[in-house]
């Protein structure tokens, strides 16, 4: 009964009513900036989870983890694919040839990646076919001179399925009447969308076409490799340069997306630690609180003290009215957060349809919309976090409470 006698005593003082209003108002206060703070912090993280988890699965989806190439280009890729598919680490490889190039449509042009693909087996290594909203991969046939092209180029464009339009090469060409860009007519024959970047600026075609259009020699310019796990490309592919004979190099996406994978982190680690200051303000009206309500309750102290309460269980009650505050604050903050990190993408969507304007244009961002995805990682850390500084917040008052002595407190009562 006595070890709860702290227990007992703060929570009745927490839920007394005050004859300084003051104190109710700070307190009030504490447990709202508390509430605020762990509730930004989890929605906060949860949308860098979002851009994390998207970075990784839509734009490392569609862009190589790590690319193989050879001097002179590779021949029979077939040969060499199997022979890759078969190290450790490496889940398919298949064939690939990019060049840079331009479209046209109707006085309108714009620069894009031209990627030259396999169709049959372009789904072992993209997500490209799952994306597909108009056409099919499969309409690339060789000689054709197809092309898939995403969904903001088809707008920019104002192009659809089955429109001719002009692909051009910056490879000049001698013709009669000088020297021109390479040009070509090709028809669109599927459209795409991810929801990223790569919507405005890559074109599909069939990797026989890219190889007529590049004038390449060889059979296909590189081998386009995805690993079990991404992390393991940077240092993979050069295992496997190190493996085969011949004239070999190779690239991973940590060249070309690895910035924005690291920004990303880095923006999650230091806005992390930014919003967590919220919540120590949040802790110094804690403390604000408790020493002003040391202050008023000097004559309850001093008679408890006399009644042979230790200066152990007066510092206890004062420390449980502190984090009875700073509880209520995270659990509230940890409900709120949750409820908006599992509705903020769908809520964003349907305010961007209501009010007709977008928050992330894909020209400007990597992903057209607000991503989120809640860790059960980062819940607890937040709220381990608030509750730690909480504790602390209580020590310093509780503290100065068990050293009030009762002949000084009662001497003017």
């Amino acid at each position: 009964m006595r070890a709860n006698i702290p227990l007992w005593i703060g929570l009745r003082y927490l839920a007394a009513k005050r004859r300084n209003h003051f104190i109710s108002f700070i307190s009030m206060s504490s447990m709202i900036g508390m509430t605020l703070g762990v509730a930004v912090l989890i929605l906060v993280l949860s949308v860098m989870n979002g851009f994390d988890r998207e970075l990784r699965e839509r734009i490392l989806g569609m862009v190589p983890h790590a690319v193989l190439y050879k001097y002179g280009g590779i021949e029979d890729w077939e040969v060499l694919a199997t022979r890759v598919e078969g190290l450790p680490g490496v889940a398919a490889a298949a064939p690939l040839t990019r060049l840079q190039g331009m479209l046209g449509y109707g006085g309108r042009v714009q620069g894009v990646m031209i990627t030259g693909i396999e169709p049959g087996v372009e789904e072992r290594v993209s997500i490209l076919p799952q994306h597909m909203t108009e056409g099919e991969l499969e309409s690339l046939q060789p000689g054709e001179f197809g092309v898939v092209i995403g969904e903001l180029l088809a707008r920019h464009l104002k192009v659809g399925m089955g429109d001719k339009i002009t692909m051009m090469l910056p490879e000049a060409t001698l013709s009669p009447a000088g020297v021109l860009p390479r040009i070509k007519r090709v028809t669109v024959t599927g459209i795409f969308s991810v929801g990223a970047e790569l919507d405005s600026n890559l074109a599909v075609i069939n990797i026989d076409d890219a190889r007529k259009l590049g004038r390449i020699d060889a059979e296909v310019q590189s081998l386009r490799i995805r690993f079990d796990d991404l992390f393991d490309a940077p240092a993979g592919i050069w295992e496997i340069v190190g493996q085969l004979d011949g004239r070999y190099s190779g690239t991973d996406w940590t060249r070309t997306h690895g910035n924005l994978f690291q920004a990303i982190r880095m923006e999650k680690t230091m806005i992390g630690l930014l919003l967590l200051m919220i919540v120590a303000v949040a802790a110094f009206n804690i403390i604000s609180t408790l020493i002003m309500v040391v202050t008023d309750k000097q004559a309850d102290i001093a008679i408890l003290r006399t009644m042979g309460a230790t200066p152990r269980t007066i510092m206890g009650i004062f420390m449980v009215q502190g984090l009875s505050i700073g509880v209520v604050g995270v659990l509230l903050g940890t409900t709120l957060g949750i409820s908006g990190a599992l509705t903020i993408s769908d809520l964003i969507a349907a305010l961007e349809r209501l009010f007709q304007f977008q928050i992330l244009n894909a020209d400007v961002y990597f992903i057209s919309y607000l991503p989120s995805q809640l860790k059960l990682s980062d819940v607890l850390i937040v709220v381990s976090a608030s509750l730690t500084i909480s504790f602390l917040a209580t020590l310093y008052p509780s503290y100065r409470a068990s050293r009030v002595q009762p002949a000084e407190a009662l001497r003017y009562e």
